[in-house]
């Protein structure tokens, strides 16, 4: 075994890793041979001096192998195992609707999904909003549930892919977390390690992403599609538009109330669904469930008409633990926040551009998310009725509306809204917010 620091030297003098080295790095990295001032050393040589190709799939390999894989096929499913992943944003509740659509369509998808961090929201801090939904079960219920239910969203669970555990702790304290090598391999080990037959990866940018800028966008999703491919995991990324929140609700219970309303077509927001169908055709198409992505879309589409996907979803909250009937209980049985205020703008106009992340960091300081991990969180509090780019607002039409467990914090809630928001006299006109494919060829 090669010495961690003959590694370390290795890379911080720009040297070309091999597979060997990467392996046993990472292998002493699970077993503690391997110091966190070593880990340390070693996320920062690879920021500064990144990572080839080749590097990056043995990365992704090694910190697969670093823990258990799940096997589905003594599950005989009836379909392909799927899943997406984005990197985050506000108002970004795709995971609730998509993966029961994509169970209604003849696919399998055991989504381990992350909590919210910062200015972003997390899939399992809105599905812990459901009374009684079990978001880290035992493996044995989350198989049963994916395979009865065609789709489960819970937690990493410990087994899957620790080395990635223990790097991205140490990446944290070190900033070293925007390394696009490191973040490859910190996804992909765990989508790996999931047992997965295809992935599409929903690459944010603008305002409210963690890459603002399209260049930085386009190099992560394409370093996630060529790896992800290379390892042997069928994927596409998609870039899409984080310069306003994609749905009306940025909370926890709120954005489960709008993807039930999504489900049942109480109401869709334009972008939402236009994002959630995107990303659903890709796989639909990438699995071989479609002939193409417009096929996709149309399946995805009739699962929304037929009820089937609202179905699916329902049997995954009552399988994981949750109210029965739910879809049709939701909006009794979620928590309610006891102070709601609308949030109006100080002079009338026509939105141009919104601040994402003070929108996002609005929500956290009702009490919606954490600025420490350890942090606990309000299910309850949040915003709706999120006003759009090109909405009209005044006095009779808010930015949004602020759901508050204090009212001190709701006024708090209120003055921030009004800065992050920015107004004239002229509409913009909408745009597209799928912005880009990138697929797993160079």
């Amino acid at each position: 075994m090669i010495l961690p620091q003959e590694i370390i030297r290795a890379k911080r003098d720009g040297e070309t890793l091999s597979a060997g080295e990467i392996g046993d790095f990472i292998a002493g990295l699970t077993s503690g041979a391997v110091t966190e001032g070593q880990a340390a050393a070693f996320a920062m040589a690879v920021y500064f001096r990144g990572m080839t190709l080749d590097e990056r799939v043995a990365l992704t390999r090694a910190m697969t192998r670093s823990g258990a894989s799940l096997d589905w096929r003594e599950m005989n499913l009836s379909g392909p195992t799927l899943d997406k992943h984005s990197t985050g944003g506000v108002g970004d509740n795709v995971s609730l609707m998509l993966a029961p659509m994509l169970a209604a369509c003849g696919a399998h998808v055991p989504m381990i999904s992350g909590r919210g961090l910062g200015h972003t929201g997390g899939t399992l801090d809105k599905l812990d909003s459901i009374p009684g939904y079990a978001s880290q079960p035992d493996l044995t219920l989350f198989k049963r549930v994916v395979k009865e239910a065609g789709c489960a969203i819970i937690g990493q669970t410990a087994d899957l892919a620790p080395a990635d555990r223990r790097l991205y702790a140490i990446r944290d304290i070190t900033a070293t977390v925007e390394s696009v090598a490191l973040i490859t391999a910190s996804i992909l080990s765990k989508k790996l390690a999931a047992g997965l037959q295809g992935l599409v990866m929903d690459v944010k940018t603008g305002s409210g992403a963690f890459m603002p800028t399209l260049d930085g966008a386009r190099e992560l999703a394409a370093s996630i599609a060529m790896v992800a491919n290379d390892a042997g995991l069928k994927t596409v990324s998609l870039i899409t538009d984080m310069n306003e929140p994609l749905a009306s609700a940025a909370g926890n219970a709120v954005e489960v109330r709008n993807a039930v309303d999504y489900l049942t077509g109480a109401r869709r927001d334009a972008r939402l669904d236009r994002v959630t169908i995107a990303l659903g055709a890709e796989l639909l198409a990438l699995s071989g469930l479609a002939r193409d992505v417009d096929a996709g879309a149309a399946a995805l589409k009739r699962t929304l008409e037929t009820g089937a996907a609202a179905e699916r979803f329902e049997r995954m909250v009552m399988g994981l633990g949750g109210p029965k009937d739910f879809i049709s209980r939701a909006h009794g049985v979620l928590p309610r926040a006891p102070i709601l205020v609308e949030a109006t703008p100080d002079t009338a106009g026509f939105v141009v551009a919104i601040d994402v992340r003070a929108v996002g960091l609005a929500v956290v300081e009702l009490g919606g998310g954490r600025a420490r991990a350890a942090d606990s969180i309000d299910p309850a509090v949040g915003l709706t009725e999120l006003a759009p780019i090109g909405a009209e607002v005044g006095p009779d039409a808010p930015l949004a509306r602020v759901h508050a467990r204090e009212p001190d914090k709701a006024e708090a809630a209120v003055r921030r809204l009004r800065a992050a928001y920015r107004l004239d006299e002229v509409p913009l006109s909408p745009t597209d917010p799928v912005i880009e494919r990138i697929g797993g060829t160079p």
